[in-house]
């Protein structure tokens, strides 16, 4: 059954890092400036108002924000499209690893 208090599953940054090795989908759900100020290389922007309109290739995607909370609502919006998502808790803000800038 459906419900809207859906638990989505949750990592630490410090997790995300040892998974960035394998082929995962990690998408970084905020703003395009916000994004070109540095983000983790494999993610990919889609901003959070578009988050509605994105089709992931993979069927499990990590989701990243600034702090985990706009993130957390793209992860509620892709979950309900039957994606099995991830939330990354605390977002960058706790991101500790390599960042590259521009898009």
């Amino acid at each position: 059954m459906f419900s809207l208090f859906q638990k989505i599953p949750t990592i630490s940054t410090q997790e995300l890092a040892e998974k960035l090795p394998d082929n995962i989908e990690l998408i970084d759900v905020r703003t395009p400036q916000e994004y070109r100020s540095g983000h983790i290389a494999k993610a990919k922007n889609v901003p959070l108002n578009k988050i509605g309109g994105y089709t992931a290739k993979a069927d499990q995607v990590y989701v990243i924000c600034q702090s985990g909370m706009r993130s957390k609502q793209a992860a509620k919006v892709l979950s309900k499209k039957g994606y099995n998502v991830v939330n990354v808790r605390g977002g960058m803000n706790l991101w500790t690893g390599k960042t590259v800038g521009g898009k």
